[in-house]
């Protein structure tokens, strides 16, 4: 497997995860009280958005050819790592 396509994998499986915590947090949502679910629905739409752009990021990698791969890698990690703390913030509130 080469190094985009280990990368890809791990990203995707990382969307997949999130999806599932997604879940939990809709879940949580319905669950609230209505104080509490204004806040949480804010939360919960923050997260859908920091998926969404992982999703079209990892669109853009499976795209990528190999040679413009290398190139576009680092500028992958830091956007990646962006939106991981992103969703990380997010979610924390449901803890």
């Amino acid at each position: 497997m080469t190094d985009k396509n280990a990368y890809i994998e791990k990203a995707k499986a990382q969307i997949d995860q999130w999806n599932a915590e997604i879940d939990k947090m809709k879940a949580k949502v319905e669950e609230a009280q209505a104080d509490s679910k204004v806040e949480y629905q804010k939360q919960l739409d923050e997260a859908r958005k920091q998926r969404d752009e992982a999703e079209v990021k990892l669109k853009e990698m499976r795209a990528a050819s190999d040679s413009a791969w290398d190139d576009m890698k680092s500028g992958f990690d830091k956007a990646w790592d962006s939106m991981s703390d992103a969703f990380n913030r997010a979610t924390s509130r449901f803890k």
